[in-house]
């Protein structure tokens, strides 16, 4: 059983746009491309047919996924985002003392987790260990590539 995701707006709607995608273009698409490829004749050697009905099998499994996801997503309200402490939603500012450099991160969940963007998940070695920390607190981390040592600058929204 999955537990309640927590999600921004954006990446909600993101999933909403791509199932309703999914459910009208992709498969009316798809239904298209099996009508045609039946016209080629025996199907057992057909190989549009059999391209057809697999991407079909993936436009469903992806529906079911994105269905499922959806019935356990509960949008993220960011006028609740405390800043006292970092909570989930929270834009940290850090002084990474190792490399001795300030980095800032969002925390938010696995689904939307982008290293690209400094988004990190609440589930990662560096998100867990920042949940419920203050402003000034020093935090050392253990991650894959060894124990890294920051101090809160800053929390907000």
């Amino acid at each position: 059983m999955i537990e309640e995701i927590k999600v921004t707006q954006e990446k909600y709607n993101q999933y909403t746009e791509r199932l309703k995608y999914l459910e009208t273009e992709a498969r009316a698409q798809v239904a298209d491309e099996i009508k045609t490829a039946k016209e080629f004749g025996d199907l057992s050697e057909n190989a549009e047919y059999a391209a057809a009905k697999d991407r079909q099998v993936q436009i469903e499994t992806e529906i079911a996924k994105i269905t499922d996801i959806l019935m356990h997503i509960e949008v993220l309200n960011m006028d609740e985002v405390c800043t006292d402490c970092v909570s989930f939603g929270s834009k940290v500012k850090l002084f990474d003392k190792e490399n001795n450099e300030e980095i800032e991160y969002r925390i938010l969940s696995t689904l939307e987790a982008s290293s690209r963007n400094n988004i990190i998940s609440d589930q990662s070695p560096i998100g867990k260990a920042l949940m419920g920390r203050k402003k000034g607190e020093t935090i050392k981390v253990k991650t894959p590539g060894g124990e890294i040592e920051f101090k809160i600058l800053d929390i907000t929204k």
